[in-house]
């Protein structure tokens, strides 16, 4: 064995980035946490751009008509000083900056869902098969104007630049400020993309709460991807002598941007903002009734994420009580002055342990979802249903906290009678075939998914000689460890399976409990159907895996499965009713004879080795509810939107090719 063979590959490689954008090292008190080294994982094959397994900068600036040398960061002189200096004169780092803060990103979704990260599919124009993306396109310098945006229709992540053109004592006039260079843009268009590979019908503004929902859930992963240096938290808990509730850098998102804006401050501010009447700033106090007039996404989104917020609060308070009454002997209440650095160190710990497990709570909730039309209620229940199933016992109240933030927030599920965390948890498919009235015995929704008669082979004709094979034995596994490519693939195969299995197999059974409509159901004419006219149409779009833990601790693997149907809705309530009560046609109607589609469905948790399903996530109405459509074409026809979001109205925004493109219009990022 050569001695190079002993030499084991690195598992991450460390790079520098600005901690939160270039303002802070231009302050003379911030300037010590204005730049930090991270670790990201190794890549072997990286190429210069950087050109990495998922992600590709592409460094040309069509408004200078400039195309800039791509950063090699296995130049031996980059590797050995942790790449290039922090610069915003220096391209090349510009590039670097992008890479770094994007597959940070990448790992706190691939470690929250125990699996590889994908993006999600290209379709051409003229054709149905879906094309797989390897790579994330990254624009540092795509545009020159006060936007960033990751573009749905590029599979890309565009930032722009612009002049100062205020002056006071944060901005010069006339000094460029790069959005590729703020890490907290960075991060949240990053999860746009990654939000769009896993719920591609979350672009779709179907009500008032799922742009919002996107925004939101953007500026959760940048604010507690703060409290992952540990540098930079130990500072801000140093001067907020301990009191994250308060105006600090942790809870505020895009300083620079903000500022050259004309703002005066950071973009947006998790915990508070400036009352215009006094000009000091004050801690955001909850408000059941704000989601009722609060409707433009980015501010109802701010809703939700000062919930969330609000949740890590009270969490990390309850988790440092005793800290405070040891400094305090007793009393709780520090001494005025600097606090120690041994509990500055370990309140830190504790703020970065919280905000670890909050992170992971809300990006796992993302397999809890329904697959459509997400509303800030249905995404409380993802949160305490995933951690329900990773962590059942829940010593530090996480899922207590959130639900009561919430509640405090305004924040609930439609229909629930109960805010209690039990009420909460999506049911599983033996209650949701009891609240269906499917009339099967609890054992048998197990025995239906692990006994399939019907399927053999999803490639082979079902006169195959075979012996039959349970549902199960069809299903390619995937993990950390997968190519990412297989995994895709993985998912149009395993979609295949289900779909025979929930069509022409025992599933079909199921298929109300599902909230799933078949031909049996008698559904209206307006209901797309297959291609020949056969049958109503049941699309399922992916079969994802999601790691959780058992009771015991266990580690163990659950199929994620997502399946919708469509409806042809008019905004002409006259013209639906007309077209609803027409007989069905054997061939469908051209889609672009519709106004808008209609969709609903759920998402399914199955167990893979038992095919028991153990959630049920459904939409809060079927294909066939004419009152949901109603309500859908009142939101769309009604503008929807308020009129200082860049939209015309909430159709414009349903048909729009580059939502994020207009949503960050105005400053807004």
């Amino acid at each position: 064995m050569s001695k190079s063979e002993l030499i084991s590959e690195p598992t991450s490689r460390s790079l520098r980035v600005f901690a939160f954008d270039p303002s802070l090292t231009a302050r003379f008190d911030t300037s010590a946490i204005g730049e930090i080294t991270i670790a990201i994982p190794w890549e072997k094959d990286l190429k210069p751009g950087p050109v990495g397994e998922y992600v590709e900068v592409v460094d040309v600036d069509p408004a200078s008509g400039v195309l800039y040398k791509p950063v090699d960061l296995n130049d031996p002189r980059i590797l050995a000083q942790n790449g290039l200096a922090p610069s915003e004169i220096n391209p090349q780092f510009h590039q670097q900056m992008v890479y770094a803060v994007a597959m940070t990103t990448i790992s706190h979704f691939e470690q929250a869902l125990g699996r590889v990260a994908l993006w999600s599919s290209r379709r051409e124009q003229q054709e149905v098969d879906e094309l797989f993306v390897r790579r994330l396109r990254i624009y540092p310098h795509a545009l020159r104007d006060r936007n960033a945006f990751y573009s749905p229709e590029k599979k890309a992540l565009l930032f722009g630049y612009f002049p100062v053109g205020i002056k006071d004592a944060d901005n010069t006039p006339g000094t460029l400020v790069y959005t590729c260079l703020s890490h907290d843009i960075v991060a949240h268009e990053t999860t746009h993309a990654l939000l769009d590979g896993v719920h591609p019908r979350f672009n779709e503004p179907v009500n008032g709460d799922v742009l919002a929902f996107h925004e939101a859930f953007a500026d959760i992963v940048a604010l507690f991807q703060h409290f992952s240096y540990p540098g930079v938290l130990r500072d801000q808990i140093s001067r907020t002598r301990g009191d994250l509730a308060g105006e600090n850098l942790l809870g505020q998102l895009a300083q620079q941007f903000g500022q050259a804006s004309g703002r005066g401050r950071a973009l947006r501010d998790a915990l508070g903002g400036v009352n215009p009447k006094t000009g000091k700033w004050e801690a955001h106090k909850p408000d059941v009734r704000s989601l009722d007039t609060i409707h433009e996404p980015h501010d109802r989104g701010a809703i939700l994420v000062a919930a969330v917020f609000g949740a890590f609060l009270k969490v990390y308070r309850s988790r440092t009580l005793d800290l405070y009454r040891i400094a305090s002997e007793g009393t709780g209440v520090l001494r005025e002055g600097d606090i120690h650095p041994d509990l500055a160190t370990r309140l830190a710990a504790e703020a970065s342990r919280c905000a670890q497990q909050t992170l992971q709570m809300c990006i796992r909730a993302i397999d809890y979802c329904p697959p459509v039309g997400i509303t800030f209620g249905d995404y409380l229940r993802a949160i305490v249903t995933a951690d329900f199933d990773m962590n059942p016992d829940d010593p530090n109240g996480h899922r207590l906290a959130f639900v009561e933030s919430f509640r405090q927030w305004g924040i609930h599920p439609e229909g629930m009678r109960s805010m209690s965390v039990e009420s909460l948890l999506w049911p599983t498919g033996e209650i949701a075939a009891e609240e269906a009235d499917v009339r099967i015995e609890r054992q048998h929704v197990r025995a239906l998914l692990s006994e399939d008669q019907l399927v053999n082979d999803p490639d082979q004709m079902e006169s195959s000689s075979r012996p039959p094979r349970p549902v199960s034995a069809h299903i390619r596994p995937w993990s950390l460890e997968t190519d990412r490519y297989q995994t895709w693939e993985g998912m149009d195969a395993n979609a295949r399976v289900l779909w025979r299995w929930l069509i022409k197999g025992n599933g079909r059974s199921l298929a109300r409990a599902f909230g799933l409509v078949l031909d049996e159901d008698n559904p209206p004419p307006t209901v797309f159907r297959s291609r020949n006219g056969e049958r109503v149409a049941v699309e399922v779009h992916s079969v994802r895996t999601a790691i959780r833990r058992t009771p015991r601790g266990a580690p163990t693997t659950d199929l994620v499965v997502e399946i919708t149907q469509r409806r042809r809705g008019y905004f002409d309530a006259a013209k639906q009713q007309s077209l609803d009560a027409a007989p069905p046609v054997p061939v469908p109607v051209l889609p672009e004879e519709c106004d808008f589609f209609y969709r609903a469905g759920c998402t399914l948790l199955i167990n893979p080795t038992t095919m028991e399903v153990r959630r049920v996530i459904r939409t809060r109405a079927t294909i066939a509810d004419n009152g949901e459509l109603d309500r859908q074409r009142r939101f769309l026809m009604g503008g929807g939107l308020e009129p200082s979001n860049a939209f015309d109205s909430a159709r414009a925004a349903l048909n729009a090719r580059e939502p994020f493109s207009l949503l960050h219009g105005g400053g807004h990022s």
